[in-house]
Order: C-alpha cells, then sequence, then structure tokens
C-alpha cells in the first residue's frame, strides 16, 4: 500500500531527527579524545566538500555570491552560535539533558516571531509559551547542582544557543525563496568551520587524529548531510503542521543513546520539565493549524461568494 505524502513527510522527520541524535552522540564521544574545534573543523570541511560537490551537480556553484546578502549572513551568524553553544553544552552534559533543553527551540522562535516579525499570537499560545518555558526551568532548575543534571554555567550556555538556535530559524524565513538551500548550507558551513578553526587554536591546537578519529569525523559529517536532507524532505513532501511534531522524537532517540553509549538516564525533573516543553510545543502546533484551517476555510467562502 502507498504511504501517504504526510505519512512519508513524519516518516522523514523522524529519520532525520534520529539520524541527527547519531551524530551528536558520535561527537560528544568523538570529544572525549579531540578538542571540540578540531573536531568541529574537521567535519566541516569534509561537510564543504560533500555540499559543494552537490552544488555542482545541481549546477548552482556559481551563484555562490548571492548567499553574501544580509539575511543569509546574519543565519551564519545564528548557526556560528547555536552550533558552538550546543556542542560545548554536549561535551559537558549529558545528551538526554541537551536535547531537553533544545526542545524549548519552538517556543522561542514564536516568541522571537511576535517580538521581531510582527506576527500574531492568540492568549492560548502564550499561554502554551508560558508552561513551556516553565518546564524548561524544571529542567535546568536553579539553584540546582552542578553535576551536568541542573543548573550550571554549561546550562546557561545551552540557553543561550537556544535563542541562537531561534535567531537562524527566524533569519531563514526571510532568506530569498530563490537561492538555493545547498549554497545556504555550504555557506553555512563555512563559517562554523572558520569558528572551529579559531576554537581549536585557542584550545590544545592541532592533535594528529587517529584512524578511529578520522573515521568519526567523516561518519558525523555524512550525519549531518543525511540529516539536513531528510529534514528538507520532510517539509516539503507533506503538509509541514503535520510533520512537525515529530521532531519530538530527537529527544526519544537522545534518551536512548545517552542511556546506551554513555549510561547516562535522565533524572526525574528533566523528564518531568521535558515532557511540559514536548506539550506545549505541541499544543503550539495545533493550535496553528487550527488557525490555518479557518483562515483557508475563509478564503474559499471569501472567493465562492465572489464568483
Amino acid at each position: 500500500m502507498a504511504l501517504s505524502a504526510n505519512i512519508r513527510s513524519s516518516l522523514f522527520m523522524m529519520l532525520g531527527m534520529g539520524v541527527f541524535a547519531v551524530g551528536d552522540a558520535l561527537t560528544k564521544y568523538s570529544t572525549q579524545t579531540l578538542n571540540l574545534g578540531q573536531f568541529m573543523f574537521m567535519r566541516g570541511i569534509l561537510c564543504i566538500l560533500l555540499l559543494v560537490f552537490l552544488a555542482s551537480r545541481q549546477g548552482v556553484l556559481h551563484r555562490w555570491r548571492d548567499t553574501l546578502d544580509k539575511i543569509t549572513i546574519l543565519r551564519g551568524f545564528g548557526e556560528i552560535g547555536a552550533t558552538t553553544c550546543y556542542l560545548v553544552g554536549l561535551t559537558h552534559l549529558s545528551l538526554a539533558f541537551v536535547s531537553s533543553v533544545y526542545q524549548a527551540v519552538p517556543l522561542v522562535v514564536t516568541l522571537g516571531a511576535v517580538l521581531f516579525l510582527g506576527e500574531k499570537v492568540g492568549w492560548r499560545r502564550w499561554l502554551s509559551i508560558g508552561i513551556g518555558f516553565i518546564g524548561v526551568l524544571i529542567i535546568i532548575r536553579p539553584g540546582g547542582g552542578g553535576d551536568g543534571t541542573g543548573m550550571n554555567a554549561y546550562a546557561l550556555l545551552l540557553l543561550v544557543g537556544v535563542c541562537f538556535t531561534a535567531l537562524r530559524d527566524l533569519s531563514t524565513r526571510r532568506i530569498n525563496m530563490q537561492i538555493p538551500t545547498v549554497l545556504i548550507s555550504a555557506m553555512t558551513s563555512v563559517l562554523v568551520t572558520m569558528t572551529g578553526f579559531v576554537m581549536m587554536q585557542l584550545d590544545t591546537g592541532w592533535v594528529q587524529p587517529t584512524e578511529a578519529d578520522l573515521l568519526h569525523v567523516s561518519i558525523a559529517a555524512v550525519l549531518l548531510i543525511i540529516g539536513y536532507h531528510c529534514i528538507i524532505l520532510a517539509t516539503r513532501v507533506g503538509d509541514m503542521s503535520f510533520a512537525s511534531p515529530f521532531r519530538y522524537t530527537s529527544l526519544l532517540w537522545a534518551i536512548v543513546l545517552s542511556y546506551v553509549i554513555f549510561n547516562q538516564a535522565p533524572d526525574q525533573n528533566t523528564l518531568i520539565g521535558a515532557t511540559i516543553v514536548v506539550a506545549s510545543g505541541c499544543y503550539m502546533l495545533y493550535r496553528e493549524a487550527i488557525t490555518g484551517y479557518r483562515k483557508r476555510k475563509e478564503l474559499r467562502k471569501q472567493k465562492s461568494l465572489s464568483a
């Protein structure tokens, strides 16, 4: 039986989230032997080569100057902050904890859309945003310990990373649709790779990688490209309102991988807070779908009356 467009979209979304989670676990494992800056630099070089190859195959490589506009550079700035904060937090905190905090990204994106893009949000979504942030506070619990599960400098850094991620996503909405996605990804990879090079110099410098290190970095780079490709397919194959809630499956992947690979099980506060954040995010998506349906219905009504 052929799968519907929405079912295929949800499968691509879940696959993409799983691929990203595996890549994050591999990153956390690899940075036990490589400094984080070197890992970012090496992975970035491979990503750039892959993306340049894809852009060449698509015949759009000659349009690389299109990515030098202000909005695309702003998106790159957001990606630098988001990636750096996320990976630094990931090397010091459990994968499940980091993933739980980052479930707040849709809430911050919605808040940013209201404040900076002039989007209208009703009281129900405001309430959902507020409840979601309460969930985040439960996860990081201000005043908690610094054992990788409570509030510490790295947990605060994750919150900064969430804001950078929201900046990246909000900027993406303003990018000219004529600019090929592969070129945007390539430009972003160049900026992140340069950041990794600087971080490497400020840390221990270049360390001769082992064959295992090279293998891990190569796999991480391929997984990153596959993950982005899955997300693009998920957003283009079916309805966004149907596929978006499946982003939260990344938390399930993170919990499993964190326990299996690093023997780090999330504590009760993390699970409770993550449940609240995910539930509030899903409710926001539900309200967005309802609002979109009503707008489409009203538009069809107006067209029928004017016909």
